[in-house]
């Protein structure tokens, strides 16, 4: 038998697999820390946030701007109720009010926006806050998790895996520590690919992938950090800044108050 033939079964490992598959994992590793990052801000921190600025400012801001709307509406009746009168046409007020409320519907919506949000609010803070442990617990759990389950580290995963991390995700925005335990039980790491050729250029192709996740993460992150409502963190970690707005909105609605009774009082007049 000639020794110069190689054996078809042989695995060939190339020089540098080895150095790939570490960078691919170095690469999952990056990935699934900015995606723990990234769930941290928006599921915790601006949560948290959010929630602190609505207890604080959230109702001032709400009944100030419940106030605008008071009076951009009274203002349009006037409008309304002047043109009938300039036509000398009955005035007939249901049909003005039916046209306000037409009128003034995206109004309403952010209301009723602001009301939800205040309720959502309310109803994190009656949550107990968990201990410095239970919440490195909880993102050591999720990040095993994303590493294990998470669609874009894993697009090839079947439905009732995908519907278990959005079930991760969910326990997670909630804090709950014992359903993640659970869940992390039940999931591992995905295996890496044997040193054959065609194993490299998956490596390759997987390597290419994961550096522009991680670049859509990053840029994610940076874009949440710029918008409401992480952007008012600096305002709700200060006791100074919350009285000195909270101060501003109160004087705010003292003259708006007074606005609305002056238009008030002139439709009163226009209808007598």
């Amino acid at each position: 038998m000639n020794n110069n033939i190689l054996d078809s079964s042989v695995i060939i490992i190339y020089p540098d697999f080895e150095k790939l598959k570490t960078d691919v994992e170095k690469l999952r590793t990056e990935l699934s820390m900015l995606v723990l990052e990234r769930d941290e801000l928006l599921y915790v921190e601006c949560k948290n946030i959010e929630m602190a600025y609505m207890l604080t400012i959230g109702g001032l801001e709400y009944k100030a701007y419940d106030i605008e709307c008071a009076i951009l509406r009274l203002k349009r009746k006037s409008e309304l109720i002047q043109a009938k009168k300039n036509r000398q046409e009955k005035i007939i007020l249901s049909k003005i009010e039916d046209i306000l409320n037409f009128e003034f519907v995206e109004y309403q919506a952010k209301l009723n926006e602001q009301l939800e949000k205040m309720n959502a609010a309310l109803e994190r803070s009656h949550g107990r806050p968990l201990t410095e442990e239970e919440n490195r617990e909880l993102k050591n759990l999720y990040r095993s998790i994303v590493k294990s389950l998470h669609p874009d580290l894993h697009p090839d995963l079947n439905n009732a895996k995908v519907q278990l991390f959005h079930n991760a995700l969910e326990e997670y925005k909630r804090g709950n520590v014992n359903a993640l335990r659970i869940i992390s039980a039940m999931v591992t790491e995905p295996a890496l690919p044997d040193g054959k050729m065609d194993a490299t250029s998956q490596l390759l192709r997987e390597k290419e992938w994961l550096a522009k996740l991680l670049k859509s993460v990053k840029d994610r992150i940076t874009e949440i950090k710029s918008e409401f409502p992480y952007t008012m963190k600096f305002l709700v970690q200060s006791q100074d800044k919350t009285e000195a707005r909270k101060a501003e909105l109160e004087e705010n609605i003292k003259r708006l108050n007074e606005t609305l009774a002056t238009y008030t009082a002139r439709i009163a007049e226009m209808l007598r």
